[in-house]
């Protein structure tokens, strides 16, 4: 049995790391990697450290707007899928690498399975949501992470076959921590030995194209600054749109350590010795509760609704003025709630649903 697994962009490539080994011992296992992201820190670093080989195909599809990007991934992985002959596609999370994958995939004739199907927001302004609701109607299994994922889905009556799965993240954190643990220095090279810090993220399109948003977030993190060092792994959209607003000067002072994307590994070391989080990533989410450190959401709303119902997590809208900065420094979850996104098994439940389809 032959499968393709479309990649492209960084949260894609962790959730290949998760079933890569698995998906090896039970399929002819074709990768193919759009180019959706082609920096090094957000492309091939995860390869060099995780243990997931070479792509058999390189698009390099590269940036542009969404159109453009996901066009493109239909017709260069279109052309992939009528020379291999796959029996699935599988496409992961909610990229624009995950959507042309899998419209390529269906236009051609072919079955695709969505990894970490059925998760929803509710705000169809955001690109990630528009993705993962044309995908979960077009796939013909769907591998949902959590209990909510599960019933979002059979709300929508999704054609395809739905099982709860659990989160591929959960294997990933669980192999690869003891090991960054061991062999990161990530602490030592950004000087925070016995510091006290913060770890921000931003790069949803919500918050980084609108200038006015982007800017009180700017000055949230200039005013977290006053209580924590933070730490700010800036993605490359979020620098260019930075510059291009002309608030570099807000992330100046002396308490924001501003860094360039990091690997798997270094992040996760950072994360994990970390006394906060602050991010808009669906990701970084799940690595703060799998790690058990408290994470404020910058976003109106959250895919992951399991960890603010079990306050996990706490949402804060930048635009709520009655929320003050203290409060967020301060916030941590009353109790740890285990098991919010099911356990280590998941990549293996996945294969094994997965053979017995392709077999029946």
């Amino acid at each position: 049995m032959k499968i393709v697994s479309v990649v492209g962009a960084r949260p894609n490539y962790i959730k290949l790391a998760a079933v890569y080994g698995v998906f090896s011992r039970f399929f002819e296992h074709v990768i193919v990697d759009t180019g959706q992201h082609y920096d090094y820190e957000m492309n091939k670093v995860f390869y060099d450290q995780l243990d997931i080989p070479e792509p058999d195909y390189f698009l390099g599809v590269g940036s542009g707007s969404h159109g453009y990007q996901v066009g493109e991934i239909i017709r260069r992985t279109e052309e992939v899928l009528l020379r291999e002959r796959p029996d699935l596609v599988v496409v992961y999370g909610d990229t624009n690498s995950t959507l042309g994958g899998a419209l390529a995939a269906v236009k051609a004739g072919f079955r695709v399975a969505h990894v970490e199907a059925g998760l929803r927001a509710f705000d169809m302004s955001m690109p990630e949501e528009i993705n993962r609701k044309v995908v979960d109607q077009i796939s013909h299994l769907l591998f949902a992470p959590t209990p909510s994922a599960v019933r979002n889905l059979q709300e929508e009556k999704v054609p395809g076959s739905v099982f709860l799965a659990g989160d591929v993240h959960v294997a990933v954190l669980k192999r690869w921590l003891p090991i960054a643990e061991e062999r990161s220095r990530v602490l030592e090279r950004l000087g925070l030995g016995g510091v006290r810090y913060a770890v921000v993220t931003l790069h949803r399109v919500e918050n980084v194209d609108n200038v006015e948003r982007l800017r009180k977030l700017l000055f949230l993190v200039r005013d977290l600054a006053e209580y924590l060092l933070v730490v700010f792994p800036i993605h490359p959209r979020t620098r260019r749109r930075v510059q291009e607003a002309g608030l570099h000067h807000l992330l100046s002072s002396d308490g924001v350590v501003v860094t360039d994307p990091l690997g798997y590994m270094d992040f996760i070391k950072l994360l994990s010795h970390s006394e906060l989080v602050l991010t808009d990533s669906g990701g970084v989410q799940r690595e703060a509760y799998l790690l058990r450190k408290p994470v404020v959401v910058l976003r109106r709303t959250t895919e992951w609704v399991e960890l603010v119902e079990t306050g996990m997590a706490v949402l804060y809208d930048i635009e709520d003025k009655g929320i003050d900065i203290s409060k967020i420094v301060e916030w941590r979850p009353e109790r740890y709630v285990e098991g919010l996104l099911g356990d280590e098994n998941a990549p293996q439940r996945i294969a094994e649903i997965i053979s017995s389809v392709l077999q029946a």
